[in-house]
């Protein structure tokens, strides 16, 4: 078969080696330089699925950089078409100021549905955002003899002099971390310690699962418990649970507008009442009966789209998507707008936040790096996201309100 890329013949030779298996893809890194490496893992995946490539190997991304902290085995990038809604204006304490945001979807009709949203909360003098807290957890889980050992440990971590020497060791760990508190569950002779820290502009899942690790020799050490698992599931990471829509985790925020009645009428081609009616009837009462974590229409829709264009790790959809939209009709007849996101982890250092477009991305919102002081461009961007989603719920409740949604998705959809 014809392979997209020109091998010289050492090359040749070991993709030879890599096709009969004498060579594995993970260490043609050590044996090669980074970008040769991706080239010789392509052919051979060529050769293997009888296909040929004619997409993935066009990018700008720094291999070096990237096959160091984000990917092993790359072969090549999947690029996401990147559009952009706005602006929007947010009344934060930390974003202040009108925003473009950056979303990037397959999905047709989203980024147009946002921008309407957008348009209606700048008509409506911006939306105001509050972070009412910030805490990533980790949540370690220990096997102990029985109901009694289980409740002297429950009771020997919340000493005041135990948390304090668990935050000194905490802080060893971490230049910017802190551990905040941590807190005990039992199920029989299972304890479960859910850890919360404080990790400033970083998501901090790595940060948090070093120092809990940490921790976890600590409380060996000191009182003999011994850890089943580093994570025990109480955090809980990218999965849903109402532990996380109680507690929080990450970035607990709300953003709120109020939309007057004839910008509803003219805007939305509906009126207040109607939208209140699609969001109690849809996004409370059919959520409710369904079982569902998530009171809204479409919030995971936006968190994804602004996820992927900002470099945040995707699989934190899950908890964003638990957010509550809530209606009502003021004293002067007019729409109140909110969004509540009980756990919305988000970073602008780390992971793909380093990315070559992510980047571009956090610098069209201002939020790139640390901020100053530290943890203020993390909240900031998560004030941001939270306007996002209100846009986003106020369009698409607005639309089905005037039965707008199918004939919008017919047009755009494509």
């Amino acid at each position: 078969m014809t392979f997209t890329d020109e091998l010289n013949s050492d090359e040749k030779e070991l993709l030879d080696k890599v096709i009969r298996g004498e060579v594995s893809f993970h260490r043609l890194d050590s044996m090669t330089d980074k970008e040769t490496a991706i080239k010789i893992r392509r052919n051979a995946v060529e050769a293997a699925s009888e296909t040929s490539f004619e997409h993935i190997q066009d990018h700008s991304l720094n291999v070096e950089e990237v096959t160091k902290r984000n990917i092993e085995n790359m072969i090549g990038v999947v690029q996401i078409p990147l559009g952009v809604a706005g602006p929007v204006n947010v009344k934060g304490e930390f974003a202040e100021g009108s925003y473009y945001l950056p979303l990037a979807t397959t999905e047709g009709a989203l980024v147009a549905s946002v921008n309407r949203g957008c348009s209606v909360i700048r008509k409506s003098d911006g939306a105001s955002v509050r972070i009412f807290q910030d805490q990533m957890t980790r949540a370690p889980v220990f096997k102990l003899d029985d109901v009694v050992k289980a409740k002297e440990f429950a009771e020997w971590i919340k000493q005041p002099g135990i948390l304090e020497q668990m935050k000194e060791k905490a802080s060893e760990t971490t230049r910017f971390g802190e551990l905040i508190d941590v807190e005990p569950y039992v199920t029989g002779n299972t304890v479960y310690l859910r850890f919360s820290y404080d990790t400033k502009d970083a998501m901090g899942m790595n940060m948090v699962t070093i120092a809990t690790d940490t921790l976890t020799t600590l409380i060996e050490d000191e009182f003999g418990a011994i850890p089943v698992s580093l994570s025990g599931n109480m955090c809980i990471d990218k999965k849903p649970a109402a532990v996380n829509t109680i507690l929080g985790r990450g970035k607990t925020v709300a953003a709120d507008v109020i939309i007057p009645a004839e910008l509803v009428k003219d805007r939305l081609k509906c009126d207040p009442d109607t939208m209140v009616e699609v969001n109690y009837r849809k996004n409370l009462l059919g959520s409710a009966r369904a079982g569902s974590l998530g009171y809204n229409a479409h919030a995971a829709n936006i968190i994804a789209a602004m996820f992927i264009a900002c470099g945040q790790d995707a699989a934190h959809v899950v908890e964003g998507s638990t957010a509550i939209t809530t209606m009502e009709i003021t004293k002067y007849g007019d729409l109140y707008c909110s969004v509540t996101l009980p756990a919305l982890p988000v970073g602008t250092v780390g992971g793909g936040t380093g990315l070559g477009p992510q980047t571009d991305c956090l610098n069209m919102l201002g939020v790139k790096g640390s901020g100053n002081p530290p943890g203020s461009n993390s909240k900031k961007f998560a004030e941001i996201v939270a306007t996002a989603v209100l846009a986003g719920e106020i369009s698409l409740v607005g639309a089905q309100a005037a039965g707008h949604l199918a004939r919008a998705h017919a047009e755009l959809g494509r």
